[in-house]
C-alpha cells in the first residue's frame, strides 16, 4: 500500500511522529505541495492524504491508482468528492479532533474584544500605565460577558461547545442550524439566521463552506447587527464577504471582529482586513493545539487502517 502525504507540515511540524502511519504501508511524506507537482507527487498512490492541497476533478483523472482520499481536517471542501465518487475513491475526514482547541480560541478571540487585552497591553509597554496618576488605567470600554447573547451559527460539535462555555459565562445562547444532527441542548434556543444576527451581542461562526454558506455574512447581515455586537469567525475565511466585514467596521456598523480564518491564506500584504478598525486576526491556528494535533494524527491512522481492513469509517462521499 503506497501512501503519500502531500502537505504533511502543519499537523506535524516535527513534534509528533509518523511512524504509526509508516507501519501501514510505503509512506512518503511531503511537507508542502506546489500545484504543478500533485499529480506527479501522488501517482505513486494508492493512498493519499491532504490538508490544504486541492484534488480537483482533473487532477483526480489523472491518478488512476488512487483508491482513498483522507483530509488532515475535518472540512474537505478541497476535494472535489463527486468526482472520488464517480471514480470510486473513498474520501474521510476528521471530525472533532479540534473541538475545544477551536471554541477556546473563539473565547480568546472574545475575551480580547471585550477588555481590549491587546490594546491595553501595548498601552502598559508604552509605559501609559508608568505615566497614569491612578493606580488603573484603561481607555476603553470593559465589557462583561454575563446577560450577553451568543448567537451561533452551526451548532456542531464547536458550535455546542461554545454555547456550553457561554452558559458559564453567564450568556444566553441562540442557535441557527438548518439541520442538527443532535438534539439542540435545553438552554440553547434555536432561531431563525437573520435573528442570530439582529439579536446577538456577540455572532460566532461555525458552518460548513458550500455554496450556501459562502458570503453568508454580508452587508444585509451586518446591517443588521447592534453596532455594539462583535463577529468572530474560526470556520472558512470565505463564509464572510470580507470587504462589506472591513466597512462595517470602519464605519461602526458592528463594534470589532475575531477572526481566524481569510479567504486567501496566507493573505496579501493589501487584504483589507489587517488593517481594518478593531479587527483581530489570527494565522488560522484555532485547529493547532499539540493536543488536538495528536488526536488529529491518530485519527487519520485510524481512518486509513479502517481502510485497508475494508472498513467505512468518517466516509463523506459514501
Amino acid at each position: 500500500m503506497n501512501i503519500v502525504v502531500l502537505d504533511g507540515y502543519t499537523l506535524n511540524p516535527g513534534d509528533l511522529s509518523w511512524q504509526g502511519l509508516e507501519a501501514l504501508g510505503n509512506c512518503t511524506v511531503y511537507d508542502r505541495t506546489p500545484a504543478p507537482d500533485i499529480v506527479s507527487r501522488a501517482a505513486p498512490a494508492d493512498i493519499v492524504l491532504t490538508n490544504k492541497t486541492p484534488l480537483t476533478r482533473e487532477t483526480l483523472a489523472l491518478l488512476p491508482s488512487l483508491r482513498y482520499i483522507g483530509v488532515l481536517a475535518t472540512g474537505y471542501n478541497i476535494v472535489d468528492v463527486a468526482a472520488a465518487r464517480e471514480r470510486g475513491i473513498a474520501v474521510t475526514n476528521v471530525p472533532s479532533y479540534g473541538t475545544m482547541s477551536v471554541a477556546q480560541v473563539v473565547f480568546a478571540h472574545l475575551l480580547n474584544l471585550t477588555h481590549g487585552i491587546a490594546h491595553h497591553t501595548d498601552a502598559v509597554r508604552q509605559g501609559r500605565w508608568s505615566s497614569s496618576a491612578d493606580f488603573s488605567f484603561w481607555d476603553t470600554p470593559l465589557l462583561e460577558l454575563g446577560g450577553k447573547t451568543m448567537g451561533i451559527v452551526g451548532l456542531g460539535q464547536i458550535g455546542r461547545a461554545v454555547a456550553r462555555i457561554a452558559r458559564a459565562f453567564g450568556m444566553d445562547a441562540i442557535a441557527y442550524d438548518r439541520s442538527p444532527a443532535a438534539p439542540v441542548p435545553a438552554d440553547v434556543h434555536l432561531v431563525p439566521l437573520d435573528d442570530v444576527f439582529s439579536r446577538s451581542d456577540v455572532v460566532t461562526l461555525h458552518c460548513p463552506l458550500t455554496a450556501e454558506t459562502t458570503r453568508l455574512v454580508n452587508r444585509t447581515r451586518l446591517a443588521m447587527m447592534k453596532p455594539t455586537a462583535f463577529l468572530i469567525n474560526t470556520s472558512r475565511g470565505p463564509v464572510i464577504d470580507e470587504t462589506a466585514l472591513g466597512e462595517a467596521l470602519e464605519n461602526g456598523t458592528i463594534a470589532g471582529a475575531g477572526l481566524d480564518v481569510l479567504s486567501s491564506e496566507p493573505p496579501p500584504p493589501d487584504h483589507p482586513l489587517l488593517h481594518a478598525r478593531n479587527c483581530f486576526i489570527t494565522p488560522h491556528f484555532a485547529w493547532a493545539s499539540t493536543a488536538a494535533r495528536r488526536r488529529l494524527m491518530e485519527e487519520v491512522i485510524q481512518n486509513v487502517r479502517a481502510f485497508h481492513a475494508g472498513q467505512a469509517r468518517n466516509i463523506v462521499n459514501g
